[in-house]
């Protein structure tokens, strides 16, 4: 099956080089996503919005010859871009894998609150981080995650999602997997309403599996995580 990667923040498609060898020896094509804006530092960022990045990932589905089913695997905030996408292209997805993240509601943003000033919303220091979000991340890991960070474009940040097909959508089989909080917590957020879950709940078929480690597996577990892409796909 064709896998379509999406990375979250700060991160281009090369954040999955070490979870693609593990999907492809599965007998999987995975695509990694650069979203625009991402392709590098010096990129012009000013006129990027949430939409352009949906549209990336949607214009990644259409890539894919054939009408052959596709699954979209979306980390931190790429859960926003895969769940908009697959609302945009119901009939082509056959399963979506949440990484650390989940779908996002009709409204929903990153963080709103961004100043509409920031253009480039930069990696910010380890320090501004929650202790649970660096867990598995050495300081090797660190120094080579920033050596490659790239500014996030500050509109994707603060803008919204749009979602309109809330029959079909609500139908594709999703998996997340959890990994700084574990999928009790998940559950238990779900029971009270957390705006954070509230989508989540809305799912008719979905299951969340377990991978216990920072908010950057593909970093800190990436062959791990790429086993669990493998089992989510094929159930």
């Amino acid at each position: 099956m064709d896998i379509i990667l999406v990375p979250g923040f700060w991160l281009d498609g090369s954040a999955w080089d070490e979870v693609v060898p593990v999907l492809t020896a599965a007998g999987h094509t995975p695509r990694a996503v650069t979203l625009p804006g991402l392709e590098s530092a010096d990129a012009d960022r000013s006129g990027i919005h949430l939409a352009d990045h949906v549209d990336a990932v949607v214009a990644a589905i259409d890539a894919v010859p054939g009408d052959a089913p596709v699954a979209l695997v979306g980390h931190s905030a790429g859960g926003g871009l895969v769940y908009a996408a697959s609302d945009r292209r119901p009939e082509r997805v056959a399963r979506v894998v949440y990484v650390d993240s989940g779908p996002f509601a009709e409204g929903q943003a990153v963080n709103a609150d961004l100043p509409a000033d920031v253009v480039d919303h930069e990696l910010p220091a380890w320090s501004d981080f929650e202790e649970q979000d660096l867990v598995g991340l050495t300081d090797e890991l660190r120094a080579r995650f920033r050596e490659r960070a790239v500014p996030q474009p500050g509109a994707t940040v603060r803008e919204g999602h749009h979602l309109g097909d809330d029959l079909r959508r609500l139908d594709i089989r999703s998996t997340v997997i959890a990994c700084e909080m574990p999928g009790s917590a998940l559950r238990e957020l779900m029971g009270t309403g957390h705006p954070y879950v509230v989508e989540l709940s809305k799912l008719h078929d979905y299951e969340i599996v377990d991978l216990p480690t920072g908010h950057w597996p593909m970093f800190s577990r990436p062959a791990d995580l790429g086993a669990a892409i493998v089992a989510a796909v094929g159930r």
